[in-house]
């Protein structure tokens, strides 16, 4: 079991990666963070600021496989596949393809539950009461389904039944008391009341540094290169950009960029990169009480304190293709198909990268054949909301104290029967 004097180097700077550190902070460690960029530049600054402490919903849902070709052959649809890609992006699709059953898509959403149940409270135990209510709203999230809600609302409905979770059906009467400037053609949605968000997903990652540097961690701008186990025992030297540091565990948080690092140690997870878009509309006229999902469209619409920002779809080109740009350039399209009367300033576009497995669950845990060595990325449209309560149970694997969940459904080692 390591020491309070343990030395644990977490790689990575976004939401996972700096929860985390501050966990093994706060339990006596001594935590550096590394990572080639400064606290909440990459998913962590761009997100749609959600926190969604009451979804338990995969991604791959039943029925949904026949909604890909009509995606793919719409302009403004939510997923796209660049051609050059499809062969190396095609066996994760066929593995996400099998997560879509009923059965694994209920033993999925137990463990969506398990880990995200305590995001909120989590959050308040990072922040503190003054940075919580700064940057956190609990306002609650509604999904709404342009002409009607189909199959998926059914199934997303039935999970919160199996789990207890409150979610209350809209009518159209409904969504015009919350937005009243909403285009007709939007006739179902659900509230799901105790999920919330950010206003600024940046400020409040960056939050998460601040507070560890205050609390004697440190925080390093170098690019890992390479992890490499000490021969014959515990611990670690790390290779960077500019140095070699010496340490006795290792936390890989580096969210899409993770692989990178673990396939020279022979570690093999099907991670894809899901690449998703926001465009940030300043000064809008119209301001959301409540965070919006437009289920069918695959983007959501969230009031933050610089403005509007429409985020999400998804698109398969890797981690070096260049933007396409006209995919963030859509999400205010959509955005005005959603709200005919919104005004904004001149948008800014980003482009991010989710880091994503077949079954929608995070990797989590230690390497059986590295001590010392653990695993904390694959949170793909939830980094917000399992960052925390990731952070938490890294801690206590690491530092050796009871868990606050059952670790197995995220182990690395579900995939190996595919692998």
């Amino acid at each position: 079991m390591p020491t309070s004097s343990s030395t644990t180097i977490v790689i990575g700077a976004g939401v996972v990666g700096l929860s985390t550190a501050l966990y093994l902070q706060r339990a006596g460690q001594r935590v550096i963070v590394i990572d080639a960029l400064p606290p909440a530049s990459a998913a962590s600054y761009g997100n749609s600021g959600l926190i969604s402490c009451d979804t338990a919903a995969p991604i791959a849902l039943p029925g949904m496989l026949g909604k890909v070709p009509g995606w793919l052959f719409d302009r403004l649809g939510p997923l796209v596949i660049r051609p050059s890609y499809l062969p190396k992006v095609l066996p994760w699709l066929v593995r996400w393809v099998e997560a879509s059953r009923f059965s694994r898509v209920f033993e999925v959403s137990d463990a969506m539950r398990a880990l995200h149940k305590e995001a909120m409270n989590c959050w308040r135990e990072l922040l503190g009461p003054e940075h919580f209510n700064d940057l956190i709203r609990t306002v609650g999230q509604v999904r709404i389904w342009e002409g009607g809600a189909g199959s998926e609302s059914q199934i997303e409905l039935a999970i919160c039944a199996r789990h207890g979770i409150k979610a209350e059906t809209l009518s159209p009467d409904d969504i015009r008391q919350l937005y009243p400037e909403i285009s007709p053609n939007i006739k179902s949605g659900v509230l799901i009341p105790n999920n919330g968000y950010t206003i600024n997903p940046q400020r409040l990652v960056q939050t998460l540094g601040n507070l560890l540097v205050a609390e004697g961690g440190q925080i390093l701008t170098e690019r890992v290169l390479k992890i490499i186990p000490n021969a014959g025992q515990q611990g670690f030297m790390l290779m960077t950009n500019v140095n070699n540091h010496n340490v006795d565990q290792v936390v890989v948080a580096s969210g899409a960029w993770s692989l990178a690092l673990l396939e020279p140690l022979g570690i093999k997870v099907p991670l894809e990169t899901e690449r998703g878009y926001h465009a940030m509309m300043p000064s809008p006229n119209i301001t959301l009480k409540i965070p919006v999902s437009i289920k069918n469209r695959g983007f959501g619409l969230t009031s933050m304190e610089h403005g509007m920002r429409a985020a999400g779809t998804v698109e398969f080109a890797g981690l070096t293709a260049s933007p396409d740009e006209q995919r963030a350039k859509n999400l205010v399209t959509q955005a005005k198909r959603v709200f005919p009367t919104l005004q904004t300033g001149e948008p800014k576009y980003w482009l991010g990268f989710r880091p994503s497995t077949p079954d929608s669950l995070p990797v989590l845990g230690p390497v059986s054949h590295i001590p010392g060595l653990f695993l904390a990325f694959g949170h793909a449209h939830w980094g917000m909301t399992g960052g925390p309560p990731t952070g938490k149970l890294i801690s206590q694997m690491v530092t050796g104290a009871p868990l606050s969940i059952d670790p197995l459904p995220y182990s690395y080692k579900r995939f190996n029967q595919f692998i």
